[in-house]
């Protein structure tokens, strides 16, 4: 089965009827996707009753892909973060998800890493350590630096994730030197991979003076021709993984919305279960 979704649902106008507030977004994304990617998460642990909020407003088979807190993927250090140890960081990230499982709402907890954190020994062992701290909580693991998909590592690191239990997040991206990795459509467990779609914005990828980045880096539209060939990268997945949950990311420019609605019709696929649709009457 593939879950199409996308990146938060605060940013995806199209979907939603003019005038619309905030806290009533997530209904109306729910009578559209099955599925969304919480970003919030990586910026702050989200609090139990904003969880509980969202838990009880989506329908029964809605589910969740949580991002990790960026103390936990090395994105901040320290005193960076508002936690006396790691170990009162992975815990107060843990408990914020109980609402989810409760619900049978977490479809998967998402690592994703910076681009500095490249293939070296005390690297490997802090994803162990990661995989150890979530416990029995599915996990995905994303890298932003090449070095764990050159020649020499590429099978090695595959081979880690299916040992050490990471799910797979595969990356459509820009390939822009060492801060991108390419696409490697293998999947690491059998019940499930991520894939997610970042665009190919190769020249706002990166870093660059005097340029909003956040604002650049994921502007981009797939086209048909792109999409198709996505088409038959999740084909090659979907033999080996029995769901596939696609995520699309290119949110910059307001793309993310209309390329799922497009890439769900040329897969054939009409979700049920969703929320019903709201008429906007008044």
């Amino acid at each position: 089965m593939i879950h199409i979704g996308l990146a938060g649902w605060g940013d995806h106008d199209s979907l939603y009827p003019a005038g619309i507030k905030s806290k009533d977004k997530l209904v109306h994304y729910s009578s559209h996707f099955p599925i969304v990617e919480v970003d919030s998460s990586f910026y702050a642990i989200s609090p139990i009753k904003n969880v509980e909020k969202w838990v009880n407003e989506t329908p029964e088979k809605f589910r969740f892909v949580v991002k990790a807190y960026q103390g936990m993927t090395r994105h901040r250090k320290g005193k960076e973060t508002p936690f006396n140890t790691i170990t009162d960081m992975f815990e107060a990230f843990k408990s914020s998800l109980k609402p989810y499982q409760e619900a049978n709402k977490l479809a998967l907890v998402l690592f994703q890493f910076p681009p500095w954190f490249n293939c070296r020994k005390e690297n490997v062992a802090y994803l162990r350590y990661c995989k150890k701290m979530m416990e029995d909580i599915p996990v995905a693991l994303e890298f932003r630096h090449q070095s764990w998909y050159n020649d020499a590592y590429r099978d090695r690191t595959l081979s880690f994730m299916k040992e050490e239990g990471w799910i797979h997040s595969v990356a459509d991206e820009p390939q822009s030197g060492e801060g991108s990795v390419p696409l490697v459509p293998a999947p690491t467990d059998s019940h499930v991979t991520l894939v997610r779609m970042h665009g190919r914005n190769t020249q706002g990828w990166n870093k660059q003076e005097g340029v909003d980045w956040r604002e650049v880096r994921f502007l981009y539209k797939y086209n048909e021709a792109e999409l198709f060939e996505m088409k038959n990268v999740l084909h090659e997945l979907s033999n080996q993984s029995n769901d596939i949950i696609l995520i699309f990311n290119n949110n910059s420019g307001g793309d993310a919305a209309t390329n799922a609605k497009e890439f769900q019709r040329m897969l054939g696929i009409e979700y049920t279960g969703l929320a019903p649709k709201q008429l906007g009457l008044f």
